[in-house]
């Protein structure tokens, strides 16, 4: 990419190469994923999850890397995330949103990343995370 670039251009990086790329996002999940399964005020979503957390792993993986700005993963996989129609099944209202983006916060501190890079991903996610709200509160 930064090959192709004309005089004067510059190159931004993404939020998946800012993360470390593919072994940054890797970490990231797994630190998610232990947080859900160390922090007892999430049980209602760690709940909704297997015991084996293996498969929500690889998705959020998979997913991540493209959302992130490297390569479409999921899509090349599953096809298209359908997102919000994909968590239809579970009951997602505030309170889920807000365990999810608990974790997700936890897992982003530990990935030792700039406050404003964190509070730009915690945004993002936020909007996500409230756009798959099926419960009306």
């Amino acid at each position: 990419m930064i090959d192709t670039l004309k005089p004067g251009q510059t190159y931004k990086l993404t939020q998946y190469e800012k993360l470390g790329g593919e072994t940054g996002i890797r970490q990231l999940v797994k630190y998610f994923y232990e947080a859900m399964d160390n922090t007892t005020d999430v049980k209602t979503i760690r709940d909704m999850h297997a015991a084996d957390l293996t498969e929500a792993e690889d998705k959020l993986f998979l997913f991540l890397s493209g959302w992130l700005g490297g390569p479409s993963l999921y899509i090349e996989k599953y096809g298209h995330p359908r997102l919000r129609a994909r968590h239809l099944p579970f009951s997602i209202g505030i309170k889920e949103r807000d365990q999810w983006l608990h974790c997700m916060d936890k897992a982003l501190h530990k990935m030792n990343i700039e406050k404003a890079m964190h509070d730009e991903l915690m945004q993002a996610f936020f909007n996500t995370a409230d756009f798959m709200r099926n419960q009306t509160e």
